[in-house]
C-alpha cells in the first residue's frame, strides 16, 4: 500500500510504502517542542519506504541532536518527517500522511509526559532497549 502527504501549504509531496515498522506517541521535550503539541503520533518507516515526490526544492532540515534530523518546507514551516540514522528508521509524523489508518502501539519516553494518557497501550520510561534505551515501562 502506498500513502501520499504533504507539507501544510501542499508544496512539498511525501510518499510511503508498505507498512510502518511501528506506530505510537512520542512524549519527549523535543518531539513536544517540535510539533507544538504535549505529545507526537509517529509512524516509523524504513528509509527506503519513504520518498520525497515533489517541492524537494522547499525542503530544509533542522538537526538539534544526532538522532534526529528533522525535515520541514522553508515555505510554510509544515513539518514533514525526521530521519534517525543511529535506528534506520524514519518518522514519518502521522498527521502528514491521512489515508495511513494510526493504529499507536506504544507510548515512548513517557517519563517525559505533561500529558497522561490513560489508553491502555505500553508506556516507556524512554526507548525499547533496541533503540538505546531500557525498556523499562511505566504504570498508567
Amino acid at each position: 500500500m502506498t500513502h501520499t502527504g504533504n507539507c501544510f501549504c501542499g508544496a512539498v509531496e511525501l510518499e510511503v510504502s508498505g507498512a510502518p515498522e511501528a506506530m505510537g506517541y512520542c512524549h519527549c521535550n523535543s518531539c513536544r517542542s517540535w510539533s507544538g503539541g504535549p505529545v507526537n503520533a509517529f509512524s516509523l518507516w524504513k528509509p527506503e519506504a519513504v520518498k520525497i515526490t515533489a517541492g524537494d526544492k522547499h525542503v530544509a532540515t533542522f538537526q538539534k541532536t544526532d538522532f534526529s534530523l528533522r525535515y520541514f518546507c522553508n515555505k510554510c514551516g509544515g513539518h514533514l518527517m525526521a530521519k534517525h540514522p543511529t535506528i534506520a528508521l524514519v518518522d514519518v509524523f502521522a498527521a502528514t500522511i491521512p489515508t495511513l489508518d494510526f493504529k499507536p502501539g506504544v507510548h515512548v519516553n513517557y517519563a517525559e509526559t505533561v500529558l497522561p494518557m490513560r489508553d491502555g497501550l505500553p508506556k516507556l520510561k524512554d526507548f525499547p532497549e533496541a533503540f538505546g534505551g531500557t525498556g523499562q515501562t511505566i504504570a498508567e
